[in-house]
């Protein structure tokens, strides 16, 4: 990618302005610091710029009501067929969809997603793994407090997201990091001293 990028520094700045206004769940941390870890664990591994400005923008359909249109004119229709095939559906026209159905829907999207796809939903699980250990390490099991269904439910997720990339990745060194944080975080959320 060089060490410059117009086109990257674009959709840095579109993320950063696109997530202002928000902070990751329980925290006084600025929202874009996730897409932005997404992108340097999608450029770690070597994958190319679309995939990356992916990782960076892969919360705003999602999180910020930005549309596909916007996404595919600046960016390209391929970045945003990426977005569109991992931006879970909060909503639908009865109001907020139950967590329980839009995680079921998740997974069955991510089973037919392009691979491209699958590799954001990878590096985004990975950081969000890697997040929520390091607070419950930090701040013991309040932390599951912060997630709807507390921490078994999301630990199930967890498992079941993990188990679909790999379906779809195989033998991949970013799958083999993504399981390693997944046993961390279900040994640490285990662990009597992980509750003082």
């Amino acid at each position: 990618m060089g060490s410059y990028s117009q086109r990257f520094e674009d959709a840095l700045v579109l993320a950063a302005t696109a997530h202002r206004n928000q902070l990751r769940k329980g925290s006084n941390t600025p929202y874009i610091t996730h897409p932005v870890h997404v992108a340097r664990i999608l450029t770690h591994y070597g994958y190319d710029e679309d995939i990356v400005i992916a990782g960076l923008l892969h919360d705003v359909i999602e999180d910020c009501d930005l549309q596909p249109q916007e996404i595919a004119g600046r960016f390209g229709l391929y970045v945003a067929e990426i977005v569109v095939a991992i931006s879970e559906q909060k909503r639908a026209a009865g109001g907020e969809i139950p967590w329980e159905e839009r995680k079921a829907n998740q997974l069955a999207a991510l089973r037919d997603a392009p691979i491209e796809a699958v590799v954001v939903k990878a590096a985004d699980t990975l950081h969000n793994l890697l997040a929520t250990y390091a607070d419950v390490e930090r701040e013991g099991e309040i932390v599951w407090q912060r997630f709807k269904r507390g921490r078994g439910p999301s630990m199930a997720h967890h498992r079941a997201v993990v188990a679909t990339i790999e379906e779809r990745m195989g033998d991949h060194p970013l799958v083999h990091e993504l399981k390693q944080a997944l046993k961390a975080l279900d040994q640490t959320t285990q662990s009597p001293s992980s509750s003082q």
